[in-house]
């Protein structure tokens, strides 16, 4: 109903508009053209300096009205230590830009009120001034020198990269150290990437991009190893911090508004930004509660105000697709504690996706994380069972130890356990155990049998090379006939394929 009002109303403000010019046609035609047309004159050059007063004034209050919307004004000030430096540069570049825009518009309006068309005045040609030429361009020459200087002194604090002798860390504690991470764009959204423990960002190639690589990362490098992939990007409050930000596909944008941070994604050119966060998102937030623009409901959350819903965010300011609008991205700025506590939930991209599957180079080997967890979570068990009272906790399973498919061969990884078991009964002179050996129920019972004891016996071997006494350890097979899940499934008859060991004194 609304949109049909408008379009009637300009529909008869045309029919409006063609009836005074046939009124003022016929109008001519009574009182004579040449003095019609005057009247015409001054009329219009009368509208003329009406409009330059209505406009300039619905500028100015306008401005004024709706400043604390705009970036640099009202609750929105920089939330980085070199926001400041751009904001000045911006109410320079406004107060002398806005002085031009007032005073050229005064003289347009005035102009034509002023020169208006008149029968009795006759017009002059002045085809050169040196004074006026000197004056239009001096000016402008001073003013723009003065901005570029500024803006050359800006660019330089914000696009400063990080200072000579600077160390990479995870957690950044002097202003010697930083913290770097990478944005990577693509159609539509952003990967981010933390270093791990070592503070470095390891190397990729696009061409090892894969569904389970999606950055590419090269696992040949070690650095990459701990890296991790999150959903949010989560800064501690003063920290220098170093984006290093690249596209997977066209170009994009990465946008930090309230932090003045904004540079391409140019696919096959790393670009970087430098910045120091100084307000955390709390802090920003009771800022904003002081202003009556944020003290009414979120339209998303009537049980919240808009300053209590409000969040730093990454976006995309290049059109970069139909999907451009979705590649917007939490941002949150906390204390210390806080970030450390984020740090804990996070994980290793690597070991949560690539490890011991295809694309892993390392498959063959432990590194001293996995050796020293591995061997943690052994002694745990163990001391669980020393401890319990009840026959059935004293049981364990050798989780890490397997064999070659249907056969005894142990494959390389398991030595790492049997090294803690032997570690173990040396801790405990008084520690007997039996080993035993258990299948599923694939193939015969007999050969099932034979394969258990065998697997039982090739445990036992290894014990005793590695100095565990032979009158110590008993080694037994139970074939298929102490299954622990159903045999009717893959996951169940992986379970029931083991190797234990049973405390029978300690």
């Amino acid at each position: 109903m609304t949109a049909f009002l408008a379009i009637l109303c300009v529909f008869l403000i045309g029919i409006v508009v063609v009836q005074i010019g046939r009124v003022t046609e016929l109008a001519s035609k009574i009182r004579g053209e040449e003095e019609m047309q005057d009247r015409t004159n001054k009329s219009n050059a009368s509208l003329m300096l009406a409009f330059m007063v209505v406009f300039l004034v619905a500028s100015v209050y306008s401005a004024y009205h709706y400043k604390n919307y705009m970036l640099g004004y009202g609750p929105h000030e920089s939330a980085s230590a070199h926001g400041s430096t751009l904001d000045s540069m911006f109410k320079i570049t406004l107060f002398f830009t806005g002085i031009v825009f007032v005073l050229t518009q005064i003289a347009l309006f005035y102009f034509a009120w002023k020169y208006k068309a008149d029968k009795n005045r006759t017009a002059d040609f002045i085809s050169h001034d040196n004074k006026l030429e000197m004056i239009w361009t001096l000016i402008p020459a001073v003013v723009m020198t003065y901005l570029v200087v500024g803006g050359l002194d800006a660019w330089n604090q914000v696009m400063a990269d990080i200072p000579e002798g600077a160390v990479s860390t995870l957690v950044p504690q002097n202003d010697k150290e930083f913290l770097e991470i990478e944005a990577t764009g693509w159609q539509f959204g952003w990967t981010i990437r933390y270093p791990g423990e070592d503070g470095k960002i390891g190397k990729k190639n696009f061409k090892l991009i894969s569904n389970n690589n999606p950055l590419g990362q090269d696992w040949a490098d070690e650095k990459n190893l701990d890296d991790m992939h999150v959903g949010e990007i989560v800064l501690p409050k003063g920290a220098l911090v170093r984006v290093r930000v690249t596209s997977k596909d066209v170009l994009h944008n990465f946008n930090l508004p309230h932090f003045r941070n904004k540079i391409d994604a140019v696919p096959g050119m790393p670009t970087y930004i430098v910045f120091r966060p100084t307000k955390t998102t709390e802090e920003y937030r009771q800022m904003l509660k002081d202003y009556k623009e944020y003290q009414r409901p979120d339209p998303n959350d009537d049980t919240k105000m808009l300053w209590e819903t409000f969040n730093y965010e990454l976006t995309c300011a290049e059109l970069c697709g139909k999907g451009h609008y979705s590649m917007r991205m939490l941002v949150k700025i906390v204390e210390e504690p806080e970030y450390r506590a984020w740090l804990e939930k996070q994980n290793s991209y690597y070991l949560s996706t690539i490890r011991f599957k295809d694309g892993d180079p390392y498959k063959d080997k432990l590194f001293d994380f996995e050796v020293k967890a591995r061997k943690a979570e052994f002694d745990e068990t163990l001391d669980k069972a020393l401890a319990a009272q009840e026959a059935a906790a004293k049981t364990i399973r050798l989780t890490y130890v397997n064999f070659e498919t249907g056969g005894a061969d142990l494959t390389s990884l398991s030595h790492y356990e049997l090294d803690d078991l032997a570690d173990a009964m040396k801790r405990y002179p008084n520690l007997r155990i039996e080993v035993a050996g258990h299948t599923d129920n694939t193939g015969s019972p007999d050969a099932n049998q034979t394969l258990s004891e065998q697997r039982a016996q090739v445990v036992y071997d290894y014990l005793s090379k590695a100095g565990v006494s032979a009158d110590r350890m008993t080694a037994k097979g139970y074939g298929q006939t102490v299954p622990v899940d159903t045999n009717d499934t893959e996951a169940g008859r992986a379970k029931n394929r083991r190797t234990e060991f049973v405390i029978l004194n300690q």
